[in-house]
């Protein structure tokens, strides 16, 4: 079964086929990083109009790679939700469109779960159940994956999710868009030697907020601050956060197998220290690097798992940006 995935939540124009949910046979992406990095972060308008003049370029290279044709397409499955509304828009319209042209079912995708998905395509041999550490620019959430369509929060972000946090430490402390790569960097050169506050709840949620503050309040107070620790930090700090309410969840629920994904999921401090997890007999499982960021690929993936447990969308299905899991 080959599915055609379109992503256009955020800045990444993306056009994927893939094969029964597993098998990338083309997975284009056209990144808008150099047009919003002057702005310091992604300016919606821009990232809409830029869309437009993309999708279209995009999706006949994907079909050109694959080696396919319209025809031989089984389902068409865009992300519809979260991200932003008018980029969003773009990729569905686009989806919904060439649905009724070429009278093919439309399969909507929630964003959070083709980040999931990735998992999927990167081990040929992951099944759920699951526990999903989601971590990305717009959510920062703890997922109990029960199948490949079913799923339950367990904790989430009060605040700034961490991709968020990332971000705008690096930009208080002059590293620029985007944060989380250069945050990672710079922090390779410091040692983790200033104490950063952590919030705690009783439940798993987080909140990024504080320590965020924290990080800008040290800057402003004193601006020749070593960044490399400071940044060294910080990561150090979010990442304990992370860590211990993995383990309330592992608790809670008794699952000893967990699963990253988004974007911020391709730190190597953070992917290291859930790799060291695996000391206490748990599996741990990490998207490809190239399937950490928003891609098509992921939401081709589940699309095929949508579409297989049924799951079909009339041409009226409308972007939402707030879309839950």
């Amino acid at each position: 079964m080959i599915t055609l995935g379109i992503e256009t939540s955020c800045d990444e124009t993306s056009v994927a086929v893939v094969e029964n949910g597993r098998k990338i046979l083309s997975n284009i992406i056209d990144t808008q990083i150099p047009i919003h990095e002057k702005y310091g972060g992604v300016v919606p308008e821009i990232a809409s109009r830029n869309h437009i003049e993309a999708i279209s370029r995009v999706a006949k290279k994907a079909l050109e790679e694959a080696k396919i044709t319209y025809d031989q397409i089984d389902a068409i499955t865009p992300t519809y939700g979260p991200g932003l509304v008018g980029a969003l828009l773009v990729g569905l319209s686009y989806a919904k469109a060439l649905s009724y042209a070429i009278n093919k079912p439309l399969v909507g995708v929630n964003h959070i779960q083709g980040h999931i998905a990735a998992n999927y395509i990167t081990y040929q041999e992951l099944t759920p159940p699951f526990i999903c550490m989601m971590m990305s620019g717009g959510n920062t959430q703890i997922i109990h994956v029960k199948d490949y369509t079913t799923f339950e929060l367990l904790g989430k972000t009060r605040d700034d999710a961490i991709g968020e946090a990332f971000d705008k430490v690096a930009r208080v402390i002059g590293l620029g868009y985007p944060g989380g790569p250069k945050v990672d960097n710079l922090a390779k050169q410091g040692t983790p030697t200033i104490n950063l506050p952590k919030t705690h709840f009783e439940n798993l949620d987080f909140s990024f907020s504080g320590i965020k503050t924290a990080v800008i309040n040290l800057h402003h107070k004193n601006p020749e601050i070593n960044k490399p620790d400071l940044c060294a930090s910080f990561q150090k700090t979010v990442t304990e956060t992370l860590i211990e309410n993995i383990q309330k969840a592992i608790k809670q629920t008794q699952i000893k197998t967990i699963v990253l994904a988004g974007g911020v999921s391709a730190n190597s401090y953070i992917r290291k220290a859930f790799k060291e997890l695996e000391k206490q007999n748990i599996k741990i499982y990490m998207p490809d690097l190239k399937l950490c960021t928003d891609n098509a690929a992921m939401i081709a993936s589940a699309g095929y798992y949508n579409y297989k447990s049924g799951k079909t969308n009339e041409l009226n299905l409308n972007a939402i940006p707030n879309l839950k899991i």
